[in-house]
């Protein structure tokens, strides 16, 4: 009976890709969101299982909000695991959404090659710093790195940055602002994180939405 508590369960989303490709996951669990978010203003969304709740939070806090239990268990990119550490997550499931990748993007007038080659000092506005860091290290490539949250093509085109490092899916907002793609450092997908405590204590709910999701992820791979 449902008394009005909070519910068992809290996923954590982060609005648009990782969101819209997570409701085919939950719909295979017979779970569905009642409210679109982007029609509400709701940061807690029901769903048709009053033992599951969903939060919005920022991409960036999916995996903090799951380590620190204000989540049960959330959707989040391996960019933004590998830049969070992924300390207290459990990481059971590659749920293969939201594909992208990261890459090294200068302007199309900028000789990249020719500036490793000549062990230039290169300027990378980034707000992957962790990752650029370790690509360029196993590079032998020096870099000054300038963190940036937003409008990451600006900086090549003003002058802040010789290049950036950045999630890449079509290339279209690259191609639109005079940049070209001169390295893929990795490819990306979305991993579904447990916190460790919940994991224990909620074992069954968890465990059964893990196995849906695994079973519907190896179906979509077929």
């Amino acid at each position: 009976m449902n008394t009005g508590a909070r519910p068992a369960i809290t996923l954590a989303l982060s609005k648009g890709r990782i969101f819209d490709e997570t409701l085919p996951l939950l719909k295979a669990a017979g779970i569905s969101v009642l409210d679109d978010p982007e029609k509400s203003r709701k940061l807690i969304l029901a769903t048709n299982d009053p033992q599951l709740q969903v939060v919005l939070v920022r991409a960036t806090d999916v995996p903090t909000y799951v380590q620190y239990g204000g989540a049960d268990l959330g959707v989040t990119g391996k960019d933004t695991l590998i830049e969070h550490g992924g300390q207290g997550l459990v990481q059971p499931l590659d749920l293969q959404i939201a594909k992208c990748r990261v890459s090294v993007a200068v302007r199309a007038d900028f000789d990249y090659a020719f500036a490793v080659r000549q062990g230039s000092r290169l300027r990378v506005a980034t707000k992957y710093v962790n990752i650029a860091r370790e690509f360029f290290a196993a590079k032998g490539v020096h870099v000054d790195l300038i963190k940036l949250y937003g409008s990451m093509e600006l900086a090549p085109l003003t002058g802040l940055a010789d290049a950036i490092v950045d999630l890449v899916s079509t290339g279209g907002t690259l191609k639109a602002n005079k940049l070209v793609e001169v390295e893929r450092i990795m490819d990306i997908s979305s991993r579904l994180v447990v916190n460790q405590a919940a994991l224990k204590l909620k074992q069954e709910p968890i465990r059964h939405l893990i196995d849906v999701f695994a079973r519907t992820v190896a179906a979509t791979a077929t």
